[in-house]
């Protein structure tokens, strides 16, 4: 299996540190952000790695290269201004193939087992789901209890930032900036999204503050 990880964005939530540095690399306990990622999937045999790139897109070419060094094939899907998510996967599709694919969110820090993946059968996608953190209390999507993801419905859980995706997802999609949360939700109402509720550990990175707690809370967990 393939992984994708979104990290074409412009990281404005971020300001400053945005500034001069993109989001992917900002360090978190020792490391660039995305590194925990590489290093998550490299030990689950996640090895074949897509990475979207648009602000300041040489600076993390120059940092990451080709992946040898974090055990990972990276493959770099360039765009010339950010194409949201939908589009940066359609992009990137020939680069995924036609087999389903692990699609992370470069501004997420989450520890699940990638080493025990669902299977999508006839499904479009596969959805982690988290409990709604401070930042986001009303959720994103309801997760019924045979697993299937719905649009509308309660309790609301959050979107992780991970999941599986069936390239057919975006089949009849053209090309340009589109964002994905629209294709997901069309899924949903013909049945053909599944989730689970991921109950590890989990941060959306979103601001300095939430960067700066997790690096306090990792380098905790290291000592």
């Amino acid at each position: 299996m393939k992984a994708m990880i979104l990290a074409a964005g412009l990281g404005k939530r971020m300001r400053p540190l945005t500034d001069t540095c993109p989001k992917p690399l900002l360090p978190v306990a020792g490391k660039p952000l995305i590194v925990h990622h590489l290093e998550r999937l490299a030990a689950a045999g996640i090895v074949d790695v897509v990475i979207n790139i648009s602000y300041r897109a040489d600076q993390i070419i120059e940092a990451l290269g080709d992946g040898a060094a974090h055990g990972v094939n990276i493959a770099w899907s360039r765009e010339d201004s950010p194409l949201e998510t939908g589009g940066g996967i359609h992009k990137a599709l020939p680069l995924l193939g036609e087999a389903p694919f692990l699609l992370i969110n470069g501004d997420v820090w989450c520890a699940p087992d990638l080493t025990r993946l669902p299977m999508l059968k006839d499904d479009l996608a596969h959805l982690w789901l988290v409990d709604n953190p401070d930042h986001h209390p009303e959720g994103d999507f309801h997760l019924d209890g045979a697993g299937r993801v719905q649009a509308s419905g309660t309790p609301r859980l959050t979107f992780a930032g991970l999941s599986l995706i069936d390239p057919a997802l975006l089949a009849d999609t053209p090309p340009g900036a589109f964002a994905l949360a629209p294709l997901l939700r069309d899924a949903m109402t013909a049945g053909r999204v599944a989730g689970h509720h991921h109950r590890g550990p989990w941060v959306d990175v979103g601001t300095p503050e939430r960067l700066a707690a997790l690096d306090t809370r990792l380098r905790a967990m290291a000592e």
